[in-house]
């Protein structure tokens, strides 16, 4: 995602309005609209929503592993074996 520009990367939500549906097919990073000089909404493109959301998912699998090995919920590579056979065999029925 590029960073915000405050030059280019903050309008308000009359001129984006106006100029919508340029702002949409210029829009090269994120957005900020603003109302009343406040910061009210910010615009992405599909493909920087879509590495917003997946960095998010990343983020909380690693804190979720982080959390379970501090809790002692981990398993060697035997255990781990017979754990992906069982799944296996109850997914095929088996």
């Amino acid at each position: 995602m590029k960073p915000l520009s405050i030059a280019e990367g903050v309008i308000p939500i009359g001129e984006f309005k106006v100029h919508a549906a340029r702002y949409l097919k210029n829009l090269n990073g994120p957005m900020v609209i603003t109302q009343n000089g406040r910061p009210a909404g910010v615009l992405l493109s599909p493909a920087d929503y879509d590495r917003l959301t997946q960095h998010q998912l990343f983020m909380e699998s690693v804190a979720a592993g982080l959390d379970d090995a501090e809790n002692g919920k981990l398993l060697d590579a035997d255990q781990l074996q017979v754990k992906l056979q069982l799944a296996r065999e109850a997914r095929t029925g088996r």
